[in-house]
């Protein structure tokens, strides 16, 4: 009865020896999209409810020291999602002809990579400076730091979007 059990399980559970490439390739895709998710999610969250609410409400020390706390755990996730993204995306597209890719895939591709240079850049120049603007209380460099991530992160927000768009419109 348990050995049953188990063969039954194991039938009705994995995919058969020759459909293992598409399951594969469906948990890459969880993988993938799960990654956009959080990086898309994170960046509306904090332009659209985060950050007016902390202008409106705190004084620029309580802000700032703010800022880059919640910035620091959100952009760990992002490095996270890069990497997710960036394997799943690969493997995804190593497992197709190129040529017969959709161009949705290959706009995507290309926004995506755009995305994460926009990101990297922001971790290793303008983050930076405000982590140690923070640091020594200097509040005006701190301020003029953050200042020039958002119009950065609204520029990667929008060609997440872009991403998205191009990959359900050209099929």
């Amino acid at each position: 009865m348990r050995t049953q059990w188990r063969i039954a399980l194991a039938e009705n559970f994995f995919y058969p020896r020759e459909n293992r490439r598409f399951f594969m390739y469906e948990w890459l895709k969880f993988f993938h999209l799960a990654a956009a998710v959080v990086w898309m999610g994170g960046m509306a969250l904090v332009i659209l409810a985060l950050r007016p609410v902390v202008i409106a409400q705190m004084a620029p020390p309580e802000r700032l020291t703010l800022m880059v706390g919640v910035l620091s755990r959100f952009f760990n996730m992002v490095w996270v999602s890069v990497a997710l993204i960036l394997a799943s995306g690969l493997w995804m597209l190593s497992m197709t002809d190129m040529k017969l890719a959709p161009r949705g895939w290959h706009a995507m591709s290309g926004l995506g990579v755009l995305m994460c240079l926009i990101f990297a850049h922001i971790w290793f120049a303008p983050f930076r400076r405000l982590k140690a603007a923070v640091s020594v209380s200097d509040w005006h460099a701190a301020g003029k730091a953050l200042g020039h991530i958002h119009p950065m992160v609204l520029t990667n927000f929008a060609v997440g979007w872009l991403a998205i768009l191009a990959v359900l419109v050209w099929r």
